[in-house]
């Protein structure tokens, strides 16, 4: 046998539409239906105990679990014969105790079932519309009794039990409500149904008497002994989070009227499950929604108490949708604490009963959310103990298989594929239909770090190292660095579609098979095959690596499991007629796991034999899609078709020992974004400060509290102490009181007891006197009933004798009366004879002349049978010449019915092909529209340009005619600077610089001015510089994206190629490619005008760009120099004029000092005060503390004048922007074109 044995350990994952799919069988333990079984879970501890269905087992139809919580009966679907199984729960594994035959049965299957309360029988009814019901003594095999029960169509059909008679049974579905007693092995229907047929979807016993059903159309019936006794009608319900949005707005309330009244339309109310209580019952109307109804007192039997909501899934794209299922199941605990329903959508959800009072009331998860579709991958890491899995219910999620719990959950809008997880558990790969994702795995959430463009990956996996990752896109595998995203490889070699794929443990090798036959080995430093092997009669499915990579393990299409070495099929082993999808090989290589597409897991022993040496074990109820074994060989994780995920516990028997759990520690690291942080450390902050504001809070109402608290027990202390004293007083007084009357008492007694004597001995002598009386009246009454007795016994004894004497009378009368009946019997009886004899003559006549009229008869038809055999000859004559006649016209008719069908064909091609030629039409129609709008908004471009251009050539003109007037301007300053030196010169021989020193400064006023105007002309040149220079960025970033449009263009068409086996996937992407690149590029259409009108419009407008673009650069490049030239020259001339008024300065200092010097050496000192009153301005302005000011007062004037220079620069500036932005507002279809 198998070297291994696996235990399954847990399952996530729920069966649906299984009649009574969920129960409680204590009060935290929950049994309902998954995989191929059943499933038991413990609602605190978390631990799975799974229940395995029959040999062969398709899943289960119907379950039951007896009222004393030891039995369950399971209906499964095992091959062409239904299986109804009974087993017993008492054990900590299910055993199976007895299995019934369904041959005595005509159906097929068995939609319901149910236990009696005593446990001995089981009803099963079989499905609609040839539905039977039948009564099981289970525990001897064998049919009590069984019952057509015909239904007007298909649908849902319920049995059940009385609760308090084993003999009566209620059965419901399509247009029946029927009630069977059992009684000496037959089922007698006790009611008759009246009023219309009802669709009856499920019912419950609400006592001995008392039926709940409900309908297809919301009604809820409640029937005591058979008789309709109440009848009520549901509303379909919205949640009540739509109807809080409903009020938001009156434009949204009516939209969503309108959508309501359409849901409605297709949703009408629907009473899918129902279920009883103590206090009454739950029924689910809608999706979503669970009533809770109360007894009552008034006319109306029973009333709504509460409604139960599903809750919205925050991790769904959808979160409305999410909580709109179909509720299918509704169960109570035994304690009827908690509610538990099962939906349409494989989900299981709770609710504690009585928790709140509130109207409306939410659901939970019973564990967490589970799958709802096919799951399509599944993988493990090595430092952690967590599995990915992702379904075609687009959802990935993340399980702990240590603590069998869901760590992370996450919906997408596109379906998952395929899933890979990196060694350290801290990213995952995820193919979807449009992209591959490389997601970050964080603490509560899953966050999208890269995108490739990978459409349709249906396998992707990390390598042993993390480091790189291969994709599958098509027949071509691609690898990544994991660390810088770069394609390091592409794999080329497959033809078929790649199925799966395998890195070897050093990374070193990656092996590959695809649906045409082929596994390869690759070389990962050269990227080439290494090795192959290829059986064209195979489509392989999945492989497996032994851990030195030297055997490769495949299963495919055509039942057996090959193990491949070397290039070559070393062995072969046969699946016994079932197909194997998936392999893996325990990382000591002495166990290979096998999945099956019936579901079943089976255990094979390394090395392989040709014999039958495997163990199997029922698990799922669909194929089995992925398999691995965990890093330790501890566990092996399945997933299926059916939406279940199951860990199995692998225990080797071989010599081999498994890893020990504490050989290995987990990594318990986990990522978290930085806004997450700083969002919950404010969150934990603003707590903290609420806290303390809280506790400042809290701790000043208790000071007042206490200071309050304190007065008060200071005054009732005070109003205690004086109550005290004045109750003491009281106390005295009514002591002294008590006293006095104890006295008055005394004496009142002993006068009562002397009164009470003397009444004694009155009522004793007047008793004596009654009792005397009373016994002379009883001996008076004895003497008058013996002489009453006397009487009545001779009354008696005389009617005895009158009887007697009337019973003689009586029965002389009878006796004549049956003597004269006797007599009239006679003559009855002759005359009877002679009627017979009468009677016999007739007969006689009649059958004589009946012999004369047949052998009249026979004569006559006997002619006529001559006539007709001649007649019948002559007609077959004619018949055989009719036949050849007609079996050539039906030949006739063949060909030309032929005929009829070609013409019909190649009508309906012709059609199909006319149909085309119109859409083709119609669409090259819209084509040259929009190819003649295109022309049209590039002409008006070309023209928007070419006047951009005169503009441009404007502005040109008027540049070059400003430098002209500047050059006047610059000679006729030379000229002036040349006139200024002279006066200089003349001023200094004549010693009257007094008076020419002001004009000299008016003079240097205007020469800054205009140096300030110059500045102000350069700064509008290098702004009309700067506007060109960005029209020329932004040409280059319209040729930059328009290469990145090309890029993705050439990948589209890369992944259009790869489709180029398949025509139909080939024309859906280059339709694909047409939308959505169709405004972006010039299509190409069959009319040579057009493209040749196109082709000239292009080559004219590329012409006139480039011509635009030379003369643009042109004007560059003169603008550049001449500012250059005329910066060059200001600043010439500013240094020149600068050293020229420094030399000035120096002279009159000089000429100062001289004319000073000769003054003093006249003698003319003495008249200073007479020359300085009648000449005060010639001295004060030919001084040169005068002529210079004060040094910080003249740099703080040329402080002040640079400012203002500096303001209106910017004035001018701002100015000039806003010209420019209405420029370019006017001119922005010319310059982004």
């Amino acid at each position: 046998m198998a070297g291994a044995a696996v235990l399954p350990v847990a399952v996530f994952g729920c069966r649906p539409a299984v009649a009574g799919g969920v129960c409680f069988l204590e009060e935290q333990v929950v049994l309902h239906a998954a995989g191929a079984g059943c499933l038991r879970l413990h609602l605190e501890y978390k631990w799975h105990n799974f229940i395995p269905g029959t040999e062969k087992s398709r899943g289960v139809q119907a379950l039951a679990v007896s009222p004393d919580r030891r039995f369950l009966a399971v209906s499964e679907a095992a091959g062409e014969q239904p299986v109804l199984a009974v087993y017993e729960l008492a054990a900590e594994r299910a055993r199976r105790r007895k299995v019934l035959a369904t041959d005595e049965l005509p159906a097929r299957q068995t939609v319901s079932l149910a236990f009696s309360p005593d446990s001995r029988f089981l009803a099963a009814a079989t499905a609609p519309p040839e539905g039977h019901l039948a009564c099981w003594l289970w525990e001897k095999q064998q049919l009590a009794a069984s019952v057509r029960v015909p239904a007007a169509g298909d649908g849902p059909c319920q049995v059940s039990f009385n609760p308090q008679d084993n003999t009566q049974v209620c059965i419901t579905g399509n247009g029946f409500f029927k009630l069977f007693k059992y009684s000496e092995g037959y089922l007698k229907q006790m009611n008759l149904q009246r009023g219309e047929p009802e669709n009856y979807l499920c019912h419950a016993w609400l006592s001995e008497e008392e039926v709940i059903c409900g309908t297809d159309t919301g009604k809820l019936s409640l029937f005591e002994t058979g008789n309709l006794n109440w009848e009520t009608s549901l509303e379909y319900r919205k949640p009540p989070r739509e109807l809080k949005e409903d009020t938001t707005t009156e434009e949204y309330e009516s939209g969503l009227a309108s959508e309501d009244n359409g849901l409605q339309q297709h949703s009408l109310p629907q009473i899918s499950a129902v279920a009883a209580y103590s206090k009454g019952f739950a029924c689910s109307p809608s999706p979503g929604v669970v009533l809770l109804f109360e007894k009552t007192n008034e006319k109306e039997v029973y009333k709504e108490s509460q409604e139960v909501w599903l809750p919205q899934d925050l991790f769904s794209t959808e979160p409305k949708k999410s909580s709109r299922q179909d509720i299918t199941c509704i169960c109570f605990s035994p304690s009827e604490e908690t509610m538990v329903v099962s939906t349409n959508k494989n989900q299981l959800y709770m609710f504690t009963m009585f928790s709140t009072k509130l109207k409306t009331s939410y659901f939970a998860y019973m564990n967490f959310p589970l799958h709802s579709n096919s799951i399509t991958g599944l993988d493990m890491c090595i430092w952690k103990p967590i599995l990915a899995t992702c379904s075609l219910d687009r959802s990935v999620r993340i399980w702990n298989y240590r603590t069998n719990t869901l760590e992370l959950c996450k919906e997408y809008q596109e379906e998952a594929y395929t899933v890979s997880l990196h060694p350290t558990g801290l990213f995952c790969l995820v193919g979807f239909s449009d992209k591959l994702r490389f997601i970050t795995l964080l603490y509560e959430d899953m966050h999208v770090f890269k995108e490739f463009a990978v459409k349709n990956c249906r396998e992707c996996s990390f390598s042993n190292g993390g480091h790189l990752f291969a994709a599958v896109n098509g027949n071509v595998i691609q690898i990544y660095s994991s660390i810088t995203f770069e394609n390091v490889t592409n794999l080329k070699g497959h033809t078929g579609k790649v199925h799966a794929i395998k890195w070897s443990a050093d990374d070193a090798k990656f092996v590959s098979c695809d649906t045409h036959g082929a596994v390869y080995e690759w070389n990962l430093l050269t990227g080439k095959k290494e090795s192959e092997c290829v059986l064209k009669t195979c489509s392989y499915s999945s492989i497996s690596l032994t851990y030195d990579a030297k055997i490769i393990f495949a299963v495919g299409s055509d039942q057996t499991l090959k193990e491949i070495s070397k290039s070559s099929i070393q062995h072969e082993v046969p699946a016994c007629d079932v197909v194997y999808t998936t392999v893996a090989v325990s990382h000591s290589g002495r166990t290979i796991f096998v999945g099956t597409s019936l579901g079943t897991i089976r255990a094979m022993k390394y090395p392989l034999t040709l014999k039958k040496d495997f163990k199997e074990y029922q698990a799922h109820a669909g194929a089995v899609t992925k398999m691995t074994v965990t890093s330790d060989d501890q566990f092996l994780l399945t997933a299926s078709e059916d939406g279940c995920v199951f860990i199995w516990r692998v225990h080797d028997k071989e010599g081999g020992r498994v890893k020990g759990e504490e050989e290995f520690k987990y990594a318990e690291e986990v990522l978290i974004m930085r806004s997450d942080i700083d969002g919950k450390s404010q969150a934990i902050l603003d707590l903290q400060i609420s806290v303390k504001d809280l506790q400042t809070e809290s701790d000043y109402e208790l000071r007042l509290k206490d200071l309050y608290c304190e007065g008060k027990i200071k005054a009732l202390e005070e109003n205690f102490s004086l109550e005290i004293d004045s109750l003491k007083t009281k106390y005295q007084i009514l002591l002294e009181e008590k006293e006095k009357q104890e006295l008055q008492h005394q004496v009142q007694l002993s006068e009562l007891i002397d009164k009470q004597a003397r009444e004694v001995q009155q009522l004793e002598s007047q008793r004596s006197r009654k009792v005397s009386t009373e016994d002379e009246k009883y001996e008076e009454l004895q003497v008058k009933s013996q002489k009453m007795e006397e009487e009545y016994e001779k009354q008696l004894h005389s009617l005895e004798e009158s009887k007697t004497k009337a019973v003689a009378e009586l029965k002389e009368h009878y006796e004549k009366q049956l003597k004269d009946k006797s007599v009239l019997l006679e003559e009855a009886k002759e005359n009877m004879r002679k009627q017979i004899e009468v009677h016999e003559e007739m007969e006689k006549l009649i059958y004589e002349e009946g012999d004369k009229e047949i052998w009249d008869l026979k004569v006559k038809y006997e002619r006529q049978l001559v006539e007709e055999k001649e007649s019948n000859a002559q007609l077959k004559g004619e018949l055989g010449v009719m036949n050849k006649r007609l079996n050539t016209l039906q030949k006739e008719l063949k060909d030309r019915n032929r005929d009829i069908e070609e013409m019909r064909l190649e009508q309906q091609k012709l059609q199909d092909i006319i149909k085309s030629l119109k859409k083709d039409i119609l669409a090259l129609k819209t084509d040259i529209k929009e190819r003649t709008e295109t022309i049209l908004e590039k002409e008006k471009h070309i023209n928007d340009l070419k006047m951009k251009n005169q503009e441009l050539q404007n502005f040109k003109f008027v540049l070059s005619y400003r430098i002209e007037e500047f050059k006047k301007q610059i000679e006729s300053r030379e000229n002036d600077i040349e006139t200024m030196k002279k006066q200089i010169s003349e001023v200094s021989n004549t010693h009257l610089a007094s008076a020419t020193k002001p004009v000299m400064e008016e003079e240097l006023e205007q020469f800054r001015k205009e140096s300030i105007e110059l500045k102000l002309n350069i700064t509008q040149l290098q702004q009309k510089q700067k506007a060109t220079a960005r029209e020329v960025h932004r040409e280059m970033e319209k040729k930059q994206d328009m290469e990145t449009l090309i890029k993705r263009f050439k990948a589209d068409l890369h992944n259009c190629v790869s489709f180029i086996h398949h025509p139909r996937k080939m024309k859906d992407s280059i339709c694909e490619l047409y939308t959505k690149y169709v405004h972006q590029s010039d299509v190409v259409t069959e009319d040579a005008d057009l493209q040749q009108q196109l082709k000239k419009q292009q080559e004219d407008n590329e012409r006139n760009l480039t011509i635009l673009r030379k003369k643009v650069m042109k004007d560059k490049e003169m603008h550049h120099t001449a500012y250059m030239r005329i910066s060059m020259l200001f600043l010439q001339e500013n240094v020149s004029l600068i050293k020229e008024i420094n030399d000035l300065r120096q002279e009159l200092r000089v000429a100062n000092a001289q004319v000073h010097s000769l003054q003093s050496a006249l003698g003319l000192n003495k008249n200073k005060q007479a020359i300085q009153d009648t000449a005060p301005s010639s001295e004060l302005l030919s001084s040169p503390d005068v002529l210079r000011l004060n040094p910080e007062m003249e740099s703080e004037k040329i402080i002040e004048m640079q400012q203002l220079e500096i303001q209106y620069l910017r004035d001018q500036i701002q100015e000039r922007n806003q010209k420019c932005h209405s420029r370019v507002d006017l001119h922005d279809p010319i310059l982004f074109h």
